[in-house]
């Protein structure tokens, strides 16, 4: 029964975002927004409400491994894992705009998030900052995105969507964003407590189950979105929804739930000495990887991919205590680790050597 409730909660979470995203993105056309504003803020925020979903709860009730945990697992599954997928079905273009902007403000994110759990937990205040930033950030995007051209996005927007001048059905959309709002409620609730369960009959943390199937399982919208960009030969969105959905989990989600916990959270030994700086080094890992042609080839989605599979294997080894966790180590820790350095360093510097 335990499983099947984290299934159904699952399965709740990604089918209330569709909806909730389906009926709030023809409100919004209805009033008149514009779809690029639509993509930026609603569809984004919609990608990532299971995120929110489960981490509020999760904070309500005094449970900020998991919260904490589901943040960090899915920023690291967003680039590691789906990123990877995606360059690996099809090498990804990636706009001048997320070099410049998002893929830093991304890393500025991982590094506060870093600055700020030092102390061992986040404070009100530390969540005011962060969920401060996020609103300055969605502004920031609307007020850009006023200054550019409507009309192949308008396009991208009928496709999706249908023609928004004639989406006049509000009393439907507005059913639809209160059942995807409900659902993502009660699919929230029933993935917690099923998650919690588990974690407890197979001895492993809230942290652990937060990083790897909670992190996952909220992350499933992004991971189809992404891949049906990529096969449809949007690949700038493909790589636009991961960075930005970092963004939004790191400044809203962790925010909201900072504010709406009953304490201050408290940040375990292992997210401050490992997952965290792990999710910073991906974060900073991007720019160099981005910047080099521009594009994700496919053999820097293998590394992605692999890179993902490796961390979690090691996550569950420790968490198990069991006997094979030294040599994985050492082997990630002297070999593979050193040998993706160099290979990405002797990339970006052969780059830097074509633009002189």
């Amino acid at each position: 029964m335990t499983i099947l409730l984290l299934i159904a909660g699952l399965v709740l979470l990604v089918a209330g975002a569709e909806l909730l995203v389906k009926g709030a993105s023809k409100i919004a056309a209805a009033i008149g927004l514009s779809p690029l504003v639509i993509g930026l803020t609603i569809v984004a925020m919609g990608t990532s409400s299971p995120e929110m979903a489960v981490s509020v709860m999760a904070s309500t009730t005094g449970q900020g491994d998991l919260a904490l945990g589901n943040v960090v697992g899915s920023n690291i599954f967003n680039v590691l894992f789906i990123l990877g997928i995606s360059a690996i079905l099809i090498p990804l273009t990636v706009a001048q705009q997320l070099i410049r902007l998002d893929v830093p403000i991304m890393i500025g994110a991982s590094l506060l998030l870093l600055a700020f759990a030092w102390d061992g937990s986040f404070a009100l205040w530390e969540g005011l900052v962060f969920l401060g930033l996020g609103i300055w950030y969605t502004v920031f995007l609307i007020r850009m995105s006023r200054k550019e051209s409507n009309k192949q996005v308008l396009e991208e927007y009928r496709e999706e969507y249908g023609n928004p001048e004639k989406s006049r059905d509000t009393l439907l959309s507005v059913f639809f964003v209160i059942a995807g709002l409900g659902m993502l409620i009660l699919g929230s609730r029933w993935l917690v407590s099923s998650a919690t369960d588990i974690a407890k009959s197979l001895g492993v943390s809230d942290l652990v189950i937060g990083l790897t199937i909670v992190a996952a399982g909220t992350s499933l919208p992004e991971v189809a979105t992404s891949v049906i960009a990529a096969f449809r030969g949007e690949r700038d969105i493909a790589v636009g929804n991961v960075v930005g959905s970092n963004i939004f989990n790191l400044l809203f989600i962790l925010g909201v739930s900072v504010m709406v916990s009953p304490g201050p959270i408290l940040v375990s030994e292992q997210l401050l000495q490992f997952d965290i700086p792990v999710m910073t080094a991906v974060a900073v890992a991007c720019f160099p990887i981005f910047f080099t042609g521009k594009k994700l080839d496919r053999w820097e989605g293998v590394v992605f991919l692999g890179y993902y599979i490796a961390y979690t294997t090691f996550i569950v080894l420790a968490s198990l205590r069991h006997s094979s966790l030294e040599t994985f180590s050492a082997t990630m820790i002297w070999f593979v680790i050193p040998l993706t350095v160099l290979t990405l360093a002797v990339t970006f510097f052969r780059e830097i050597k074509k633009k002189r």
